[in-house]
């Protein structure tokens, strides 16, 4: 695995995926898709050949994972049959209206009651996989939303990740400072006594937080599904990292062939938050400064 993660942050998809090979070559295959595991353990594709068939998309994963390789749909679209994606509710009619995948079919995924499985099953997340797919394989942009109505200069801002790796976040009121650089709307979903447009907060609505993640100019967030929205729409984000991130972010910051407009600012000591945000507010002053100039 460390070798995987390896690979993947210094952008050696091909020796990632001849790690991948190897272990898709010593799976069981009665574990396919196994219903005694949870589903963000399960493996999907066994390595069967998806041209011109019936293909069917799980997505098991988080959120931001479905968002981050649906870069590859338009891709497999093109070689199977016809393509069903099983995504989560809550991203259903974004993927339908945000996605050019004409012909696509999207189900929102009933985790009590699954599609049944096609003539070819694969999870979201082995599509670069599948396809030997690299980032720069896909639009950089591939995600649109309709805009809300928001004033010019907006800057949107998320502080909260998931339970599962609470790490992620930053305390709300570290970012007290970015909001007396520039004018910021909240993309959490509940109230907050930030300085924000939006003070009772972002409504938890997958359709109208796009709408403001569109409308903003700038979008600063931690590592949690607004950041792979920010950047598959591609609006400039900036990222706030921990020190040991997740595998698809280069350690110790920078940028990402993931998002091409989005810059890192990682921590340089696990916990420590108080000097990312400084350099981000060192540099949304400079930001807004130009903005106002331009």
């Amino acid at each position: 695995m460390a070798d995987w993660v390896a690979s993947m942050r210094a952008g050696d998809y091909h020796a990632a995926w001849d790690l991948t090979q190897q272990d898709l070559a010593e799976r069981d295959p009665v574990r396919r898709d196994d219903p005694a595991l949870p589903y963000h353990l399960r493996w999907v594709w066994d390595g069967r050949s998806y041209e011109d068939r019936h293909c069917l998309v799980r997505c098991y994963h988080g959120l931001g994972d479905s968002i981050q390789f649906a870069r590859f749909l338009p891709l497999l679209a093109r070689r199977t049959r016809s393509l069903t994606v099983e995504v989560q509710a809550r991203l259903r009619d974004l993927f339908v209206s945000g996605l050019d995948c004409p012909g696509v079919r999207f189900v929102a995924f009933d985790e009590a009651h699954p599609l049944p499985p096609a003539e070819c099953d694969l999870e979201i997340t082995e599509l670069d996989f599948a396809l030997r797919a690299t980032p720069a394989d896909a639009k950089p942009a591939y995600l649109t939303a309709k805009a809300g109505p928001l004033p010019p200069g907006s800057v949107g801002l998320c502080y909260g990740a998931g339970d599962w790796d609470r790490d992620r976040a930053v305390p709300a009121s570290l970012l007290a400072p970015l909001c007396a650089e520039a004018r910021c709307v909240t993309l959490m979903p509940e109230a907050t006594t930030l300085d924000v447009l939006n003070p009772s907060g972002c409504p938890f609505d997958m359709m109208e937080t796009a709408a403001l993640v569109a409308a903003a100019d700038l979008v600063i967030t931690v590592d949690t599904m607004i950041a792979h929205m920010a950047g598959a729409m591609g609006k400039p984000a900036w990222l706030l990292l921990k020190a040991e991130p997740d595998w698809r972010w280069p350690a110790g910051g920078g940028r990402t062939p993931w998002y091409p407009t989005m810059r890192i600012y990682a921590q340089l000591r696990p916990g420590d938050w108080a000097p990312v945000v400084e350099r981000v507010r060192s540099d949304l002053a400079k930001w807004n400064a130009e903005r106002k100039e331009g």
